[in-house]
């Protein structure tokens, strides 16, 4: 089944450092546009695992025969997962990690299309994941009405229900010997107490998760009354508002839940972008360019690292201590000769995740392209 990358993944797969052999990473968008077969996607598959094996990375010289053999079985590996193992339901990009002699495999189907790349190194590649991070997974969907009381959450492309609240009110076959004045009220007193008990429901789930963020969908008679009811925390976690008739099915909830979920994370992108330049420009707890941003990055000072997805630069890293810089020459720390990479990039990333920072790759404003496509929020 298709997964969707979440900041606590990414971090553990940063923490990866291949101690006794290579790291191989390798990503295959499968866009049915390009891919459309599954014959489509192995030939790819092949002619990325032979890029592989061709790499400066795959025939360092320094190498052992151990390391050089456990290479060819970690990409005969790879090879006999996309043939053997792999279903593409749902997935429209693959992410494989591997290095058999650190006793490491992790494949990782995926619900967005990602770029076709295959790196090898001590690390894994994950640059081309970053974009995948945050785009709605975990948003908690309120689906409310007069009777409908639903939570559901986002996760890997899908909504997922987490709870129920279906409370069905009295017809009018029911009223009885009661006045239509007194019968009204009674329904009304029940729908305000199906209403009070979702809503109570939903602070529940929004106190005991971190950073909740939430869409509430109803209709318009319901909107006025059921936001009322709810208590400030529940009000800030709420990104937008949606209608959907009293019985949508789940297609339709999810197509009115999505345009809510990246209009959000424009705002959120702008925020960020906005906060970036004025500090940049201020020279405040905001650095622009690669040699500034990967010596913020390798002093643990990044809090978020922000890049215009795409752009990449090369970079040198400290065999010792993994320390990165924008230039060559040894490291400021115990005088090691740095490693060239092509991949400055991932450097960042790397050391921002392993230091606790977040990433942000920054689709919609362009601010960052006269620096070189890169700068961050520090912590100080």
């Amino acid at each position: 089944m298709a997964a969707t990358v979440n900041w606590e993944s990414l971090r553990e797969l940063a923490g990866f450092r291949a101690e006794k052999g290579c790291a191989i990473s390798v990503y295959v968008g499968l866009d049915p546009s390009v891919a459309p077969t599954v014959q489509d996607a192995q030939t790819r598959v092949r002619s990325l695992l032979d890029e592989g094996g061709k790499s400066d990375g795959a025939n360092r010289t320094d190498l052992t025969h151990d390391q050089r053999q456990a290479l060819k079985a970690d990409f005969e590996r790879i090879r006999r997962y996309f043939v053997e193992d792999f279903t593409r339901n749902g997935t429209r990009g693959v992410a494989v990690f591997a290095s058999s002699l650190d006793n490491f495999w992790s494949p990782y189907p995926l619900t967005e299309v990602v770029p076709d790349g295959v790196k090898v190194g001590r690390e894994l590649y994950l640059a081309p994941l970053v974009p995948l991070v945050g785009r709605g997974e975990g948003v908690l969907v309120c689906v409310v009405g007069r009777e409908r009381g639903q939570l559901l959450r986002l996760h890997g492309g899908r909504l997922e229900e987490v709870a129920d609240q279906f409370d069905e009110q009295p017809g009018r076959h029911d009223q009885g010997g009661w006045s239509q004045a007194n019968y009204q009220r009674h329904i009304e007193n029940l729908v305000g107490e199906h209403l009070r008990a979702v809503a109570e429901e939903l602070e529940r789930r929004v106190r005991r998760a971190r950073s909740q963020k939430v869409v509430v969908i109803g209709t318009d008679e319901t909107r006025a009354e059921f936001e009322a009811l709810l208590s400030p925390d529940v009000r800030a976690a709420v990104i937008g508002w949606a209608h959907a008739e009293a019985h949508a099915n789940a297609n339709d909830l999810h197509a009115a839940v999505k345009p809510i979920v990246e209009k959000w994370r424009v705002e959120c992108e702008k925020d960020l972008v906005d906060r970036w330049r004025e500090g940049a420009g201020k020279n405040s707890r905001a650095v622009a360019g690669w040699k500034d941003t990967l010596e913020a990055a390798s002093d643990a000072r990044v809090d978020t690292l922000l890049f215009q997805e795409g752009v990449e630069h090369a970079g040198w890293q400290c065999s010792a201590c993994g320390r990165v810089a924008a230039e060559a020459g040894t490291c400021p720390l115990d005088g090691t000769t740095m490693d060239r990479s092509d991949a400055g990039l991932d450097l960042a990333i790397h050391q921002t995740l392993s230091n606790g920072g977040s990433v942000w790759a920054v689709q919609h404003h362009p601010d960052l392209g006269p620096v070189g496509g890169i700068g961050a929020l520090l912590r100080f």
